[in-house]
């Protein structure tokens, strides 16, 4: 398995670990909005969702681009590449371990029949 920096996977899978992050990230992925358009779903006030993008901006999830008064938010792709990276990797790892496993199980099955 690739070494990965597990500081950051902690922070982005800590934070992914609400649903109101994860369907702020699910509606940013549809591209960039302000705090009041991503606010308009959830029944929160701006202050609440200002802080959910407080939380995702410093796991390095969202960034955004002050134009006036309003904050442009966005995804950063590194961070959500790298959680699936290495979601990808233990995917690879537990394949290949039930792979043997069946393998295993189809020899014994023809032994025993023996």
């Amino acid at each position: 398995m690739v070494n990965y920096n597990d500081k950051n996977l902690d922070d982005i899978f800590y934070v992914l670990s609400d649903p109101t992050r994860r369907a702020i990230i699910q509606e940013l992925s549809k591209g960039e909005k302000t705090t009041k358009k991503l606010a308009e779903p959830f029944d929160m006030s701006l202050p609440a969702i200002s802080k959910h993008m407080k939380v995702l901006e410093t796991a390095g999830l969202v960034s955004y681009n002050k134009v006036g008064r309003y904050k442009y938010y966005s995804l950063q792709s590194k961070a959500i590449e790298d959680a699936s990276n290495w979601l990808s990797d233990l995917k690879s790892f537990w394949e290949a371990q039930f792979t043997s496993l069946e393998k295993f199980l189809l020899n014994e099955k023809g032994e025993s029949k023996e």
